[in-house]
């Protein structure tokens, strides 16, 4: 029998646990409200909309290995760059914007995850939300990064919950593949909302900010590592690491995606329940038709994934607002030396929690969490893809052409997202 530490060494040195940012970055897309957004599109629609994922995929693989290029090309994160390269009035509107955002959108999954923990355990919601909240943000604060990611990827194991309830029901393969290349769906206001709904959670603003200061802080947290623009020699392992560790961990937020979009419809739609409100109603939902067991799996992934989700949130508006003051920052870093980086993630995450003892609904809060999301992903699209495409800032190592063409479709796909989300219905 081996020993606590031998586990222990041999779980530090797995595979898993050497791989950068980019699968928790996926991950932390599916976060509880974006489970909300999946398993509505599949309840209302059925199998008709899981063309969005594949399609999505290579869009949001190519906006985060740009984010992720530029924070290991230069040493800086993304507002850091940012702040360096424009004027600040675009720093300020976005940051502002972005903080707000993250702040509705952890409200709205602190009170995902304490109603499915309700579910599963009894206890109060609001007793489960706060114990969630206070225990993220302890992790935060106390457990330093090179220790506090290694749980993190690990954590992302619990999205194989949705793929495992397909498990538990009858899935008619060939007409979902069939669905997934020809869906059969008309074009009006309801299915341009959850599609706009369904773009704007995949690709979102706070996931460019993390995954480019995410870099920094692996970069910063390798003994002898430096900026690529100003070392040759590490470049191009570094960069097809990079490639590797994004497109990866972004088709396995995808495939989750698609996995969620395609349980949901195969069990709430096929009943009649096409209308979902909260990732508790999803959960629930779930029971009686596909049994216990698929209800305890999606819950877990809920939980699983509200672990990740809400600390880069707050993360990622923290690297942000830090970067924008020229502010000390980094998970690294102890409370002592990074006050104002700690200052925001606790400032997020605690008014977040306040807003489940208001009379602001969270769903509320996640709908103008969308808004805000929409009107920040434009014009932040726009400043990446001219970031990834200066000499001055990337050096020799400026975006391929490949994902300058990807970058630029995103651009124009979120683009028309942004128009059809102020259109009235």
């Amino acid at each position: 029998m081996m020993s606590v530490k031998e586990v222990w060494r041999r779980v530090k040195h797995h595979p898993l646990s050497r791989i950068g940012p980019g699968l928790i970055t996926g991950v932390a897309d599916d976060d509880p409200s974006g489970i909300v957004t999946y398993s509505q599109a599949g309840a209302q629609f059925g199998l008709n909309m899981l063309w969005t994922m594949p399609f999505a995929y290579p869009l949001m693989s190519a906006v985060q290995a740009l984010c992720a290029r530029i924070g290991r090309v230069t040493g800086r994160g993304l507002a850091d760059n940012i702040r360096r390269s424009f004027h600040p009035a675009i720093l300020f509107f976005v940051v502002f914007l972005l903080v707000c955002a993250n702040i509705l959108n952890i409200a709205a999954d602190v009170a995902a995850v304490g109603e499915v923990a309700e579910l599963v355990s009894g206890l109060d919601r609001h007793l489960m939300s706060a114990g969630f909240v206070l225990a993220s943000l302890a992790l935060q604060i106390f457990v330093p990064y090179h220790r506090y990611v290694f749980f993190l990827k690990w954590l992302t194991l619990s999205l194989l919950a949705y793929a495992a309830v397909l498990f538990t029901v009858h899935v008619p393969w060939r007409l979902v593949f069939l669905r997934t290349v020809w869906p059969q769906i008309g074009i009006d206001s309801n299915t341009a909302a959850v599609v706009v709904a369904i773009f704007g959670t995949t690709i979102s603003p706070y996931l460019f900010f993390w995954q480019a200061s995410e870099e920094v802080e692996d970069m910063n947290a390798t003994a002898g590592a430096e900026p690529l623009f100003n070392n040759d020699r590490d470049a191009q392992p570094e960069l097809r690491r990079i490639s590797w560790d994004t497109w990866s961990g972004m088709l396995y937020s995808n495939l989750t995606s698609y996995f969620i979009i395609l349980a949901t419809a195969l069990t709430l739609h096929a009943a009649g329940i096409t209308d979902i409100t909260t990732a508790a109603q999803a959960a629930s939902a779930l029971r009686p038709l596909a049994g216990e067991f698929a209800f305890i799996l999606f819950a877990t992934g809920i939980i699983g994934v509200g672990l990740i989700g809400v600390p880069v949130l707050a993360g990622s508006a923290a690297y942000a607002f830090a970067e924008m003051m020229g502010w000390k920052w980094g998970l690294e870093r102890s409370v002592k030396q990074a006050k104002g980086f700690y200052s925001i993630i606790a400032f997020s995450v605690l008014i977040a929690l306040a807003i489940q003892y208001s009379p602001i609904s969270p769903m509320k809060a996640l709908f103008w969490s969308a808004v805000i999301n929409g009107v920040v992903a434009v014009p932040l699209l726009v400043v990446i893809m001219l970031l990834a495409s200066k000499t001055a800032i990337m050096g020799k190592y400026v975006a391929t052409p490949s994902l300058k063409i990807l970058g630029w479709l995103t651009t124009a796909v979120m683009g028309f997202a942004a128009v059809w989300l102020f259109v009235p219905s």
